[in-house]
């Protein structure tokens, strides 16, 4: 990095200012009071057709602050952490909770429930990258893409790395803070032929660079990806099976605990509501969480509200085990915090992997979906509505790539109906999952 960052240093001096934050809330009659304070710093390069686009060097850091008198609550924040602006953010959040109407389920996280275990979970490895490295690793990503036959043209390549520390204190004398890096490298490039152009890119992203794909390895990909998709026609219309790649099958995962989610169940907007202990897939298939992974991408040992975290099993044997709830949202619903406030860390399915050319002999006849598009999802009654694009299988292999098109269903359906995942695991980010087979959707194409 180009601009000093001392991990260490800004971790001290968040933690100093939470607890002046936490001490000032007390001094001016609040009950109980949580404060979240972060710092991020990187570097963000973009190039083009051989040349710099960008260089973007950004430092951002801020402080949030709720406080709780009685039942009532106020939430105030800034983005600058100094002492005047701490003050101000106190006595701001304590005038709004003054004027906000009573909530019997507000209030801290139980004192009992806070974090005791507090490991280095391995997640912080910053990179000492100077511009002029991250512009030759852009430059030599997008030049392994361009320089393969067929590729027209660069929609650009980017590199970015950041590092950063958040921290969270509240007054029950909880103090938990966390340092983290994220490094990435994407391509996405333009095809041409005689039928048209087309688009894709592919990716590399890890917490350590050393865990990086090559700039030529993700360039090439991008223009593997890209060059298959030329061609491309309109699908049947009818009743097939629908497999989605390792991309869009954690889109499916992502969907299911959102309909899990604390947030959707109070309000009653999830077609989850009330359904513990039901199946909702095969009973081979199984799905929690591992916060406490070394070096996963979500890993952490304490929620948003200080709650230790665990591992949670959400689908067990195909049956909905757990519900993904924070403080707030388990008292709501009556129930206890699982450890989820911010959302589920590290998810991991637990289920036989079946080879993904074996799942397309399984198929036999359907589509491939390897990009989705448009947000037509209805969480409260689960029917799945997506433009897609991919590929049409026959007799068990890809014939031809396959665009403009929709594919529809109910989510409980199409989880019910899993035929298989694949050993294709996709794993850069939280959500690790190979290919998904269901049984049957609508797709409708010419």
């Amino acid at each position: 990095m180009t601009q000093a960052f001392d991990a260490a240093i800004q971790q001290r001096l968040l933690e100093s200012r939470a607890e002046s934050a936490l001490a000032l809330a007390r001094r001016l009659g609040a009950d109980a009071c949580e404060v979240g304070a972060s710092v991020d710093q990187g570097i963000g390069i973009s190039v083009r057709e051989g040349d710099v686009e960008t260089v973007e060097l950004s430092r951002d850091q801020g402080i949030a602050v709720t406080v709780y008198v009685g039942a009532r609550k106020g939430s105030a924040s800034s983005s600058d952490a100094g002492e005047a602006s701490i003050r101000a953010v106190v006595e701001k959040a304590m005038a709004i909770a003054c004027h906000t109407g009573e909530d019997p389920a507000s209030g801290l996280a139980d004192a009992e429930l806070m974090a005791q275990a507090l490991p280095d979970l391995d997640v912080h490895h910053p990179w000492a990258l100077t511009t002029d490295r991250g512009i030759e690793l852009a430059l030599a990503c997008e030049a392994a893409g361009r320089g393969v036959a067929g590729i027209r043209s660069s929609d650009g390549a980017s590199l970015s790395s950041g590092e950063g520390v958040r921290v969270y204190a509240n007054s029950h004398g909880f103090l938990g803070s966390q340092r983290g890096s994220r490094h990435s490298l994407s391509c996405m490039l333009i095809a041409e032929n005689e039928t048209g152009m087309q688009r894709d890119y592919d990716y590399t992203t890890a917490r350590h660079p050393g865990d990086l794909q090559s700039p030529e390895v993700v360039g090439a990909s991008a223009a593997k990806r890209t060059l298959r998709r030329l061609g491309g026609r309109r699908p049947a219309t009818g009743r097939f099976p629908v497999l989605f790649d390792p991309t869009q099958a954690s889109g499916l995962v992502g969907h299911l605990m959102g309909a899990v989610a604390g947030g959707a169940l109070y309000r009653q907007a999830s077609f989850l509501c009330d359904r513990l202990g039901d199946p909702l897939f095969p009973d081979w298939f199984s799905l929690g969480e591992r916060p406490m992974e070394i070096g996963g991408m979500a890993s952490s040992p304490f929620d948003n509200d200080g709650v230790q975290t665990r591992d949670n099993v959400f689908i067990d044997q195909g049956r909905l085990a757990s519900y993904m709830l924070s403080a707030y949202s388990a008292r709501r619903l009556g129930m206890q915090s699982t450890g989820n406030a911010g959302g589920a860390r590290n998810l991991r399915i637990d289920a036989p992997l079946t080879a993904p050319e074996v799942l397309l002999e399984r198929m036999g006849r359907g589509v491939l979906v390897t990009e989705l598009m448009g947000q037509g999802v209805n969480g409260v009654t689960g029917d799945y509505s997506r433009g897609a694009a991919g590929f049409w299988v026959e007799n068990g292999e890809i014939q031809y790539p396959v665009e403009e098109f929709t594919i529809a269903g109910n989510l409980e359906s199409m989880f019910r109906g899993l035929m298989g995942v694949g050993s294709d695991t996709d794993t850069r980010g939280s959500i690790h999952t190979g290919s998904w087979l269901i049984d049957e959707m609508t797709v409708a194409g010419g």
